[in-house]
């Protein structure tokens, strides 16, 4: 081997170890953010899950339900509305009013009673949403039979949103409107 493919060698050796390296740094450098977005999308597909579960226990959307809040009838396995004690095995579920109310930042949950005019004590489900408008009805708020879930997470790349999105049919409702 001459002098000349020797240095030729060790150059195209130094080109590609240095993209390898720069290609490393790269990815080290964007794990934290890969890492918090799975982080937003289990967490958001969490939440989702239960409000649409919930959602589809639901029996009627009450008035002043919108596109930041939902609050409708539902059965629910607590000793009393608002109650985080579970009731003793083979009891049945009681009627409550859940009300969940987004804002731009988090969302809550409290539970009543059916007939009470307010909403009970608020409970932060999660933060980091970055819009309020969460919920959509079908046909109207009114008359709902279908609840529509929106969540949307910032991206942690600064440009536009992370979107999930689900439904339910309250039971009784007609998912097909016919």
């Amino acid at each position: 081997m001459t002098l000349i493919e020797l240095l030729i060698a060790a150059s195209i050796g130094v080109v590609v170890l240095g993209a390898t390296s720069s290609m490393l740094i790269s990815v080290v450098r964007t794990q934290p953010k890969i890492s918090e977005r799975a982080e937003d999308a289990s967490t958001g597909r969490w939440i989702l899950e239960r409000m649409t579960r919930e959602i589809r226990n639901g029996i009627a959307v009450q008035t002043g339900s919108s596109a930041s809040t939902v609050i409708f009838t539902a059965h629910v396995r607590h000793s009393s509305c608002g109650a985080t004690t579970a009731p003793p095995a083979g009891s049945s579920s009681i009627e409550c009013k859940v009300t969940y109310s987004c804002s731009a930042t988090a969302c809550t949950r409290s539970e009543t009673t059916p007939a009470s005019a307010g909403a009970g004590t608020p409970v932060t489900m999660f933060t980091g949403t970055n819009s309020e408008k969460v919920f959509s009805y079908s046909p109207e708020a009114k008359d709902a039979e279908f609840v529509g879930v929106t969540l949307r997470f910032p991206n942690p790349d600064g440009g536009g949103n992370f979107t999930i999105s689900d439904g339910a049919t309250l039971r009784g409702g007609d998912p097909f409107g016919s």
